[in-house]
């Protein structure tokens, strides 16, 4: 299986360390597309009307700064990188042996600078979202589509894929062909602000769990056995299966 996540509006960073090394990141096919975006943002972003032309508050004048430095900042692992409420929830840094190692091989997050990262991938802090119209570049989230669609197919394998993602990043891809019957999109019901929070929930379940579902209805009843669920078939061939959670 792969869990797809989505990204954090804000990223940690650290004072020292090495600069990222597209080389070393995981989807080295992605690097070519992953060089054009990161020119183009860096040039976005010393732009007097950079925060417009990124869709962000004018005063996170330290974020869009940073993004001029993508190419000599301290990098860090996408494991300590992305913050916030899905990823507290997830709590990555308690994990330890085979349930850290599962959550590297299970993770990808979306990422409209890098397409999709892994955990290991060590990589510069940023701020840009899916839903940018790129100045060079275009629609991020169509840029990626057709980019994504060969390396995220090979790493699901004939195994599901456990979609945590908001819709701005899920129109970054969708799967296809056999694959689209084994897409099984996370809902939470009820309070939206819940909405990450169970995210993290189920993808730590999941991760910290030796099983390994390969049909929705074997994964609805694995998490039962911790979250109220409800499992609703596709509305058509490419629709996912929608996996209603509740945590208890």
């Amino acid at each position: 299986m792969i869990i797809l996540l989505p990204p954090s509006e804000t990223k940690a960073t650290r004072a020292r360390g090495r600069a990222m090394n597209l080389d070393s990141l995981s989807n080295p096919e992605l690097n070519d597309a992953r060089r054009n975006v990161i020119n183009a943002l860096t040039a976005v972003s010393a732009r007097p009307d950079a925060a417009s032309a990124l869709n962000v508050s004018p005063n996170l004048t330290d974020d869009i700064a940073r993004n001029t430095r993508l190419t000599t900042a301290p990098a860090l692992p996408a494991s300590s990188l992305y913050t916030g409420v899905l990823y507290d929830a997830l709590d990555l840094a308690s994990l330890t042996g085979a349930d850290k190692t599962r959550a590297g091989r299970r993770v990808v997050i979306s990422s409209a600078l890098y397409g999709a990262v892994r955990l290991r991938d060590a990589v510069a802090p940023y701020r840009l979202s899916m839903a940018v119209n790129l100045p060079g570049i275009g629609p991020l989230a169509s840029f990626w589509k057709p980019l994504l669609d060969a390396p995220l197919t090979e790493a699901a394998g004939r195994g599901l894929v456990i979609d945590c993602r908001s819709s701005t990043y899920a129109a970054s891809w969708a799967p296809s062909g056999d694959l689209a019957k084994r897409w099984v999109h996370i809902r939470v019901p009820g309070a939206t602000h819940m909405a990450k929070h169970t995210r993290g929930l189920v993808t730590r379940a999941l991760v910290t769990d030796p099983r390994d579902p390969r049909t929705p209805a074997a994964l609805a009843e694995q998490l039962a056995e911790t979250f109220d669920v409800a499992l609703t078939a596709p509305k058509s061939a490419t629709k996912p299966w929608i996996l209603d959670a509740t945590a208890r």
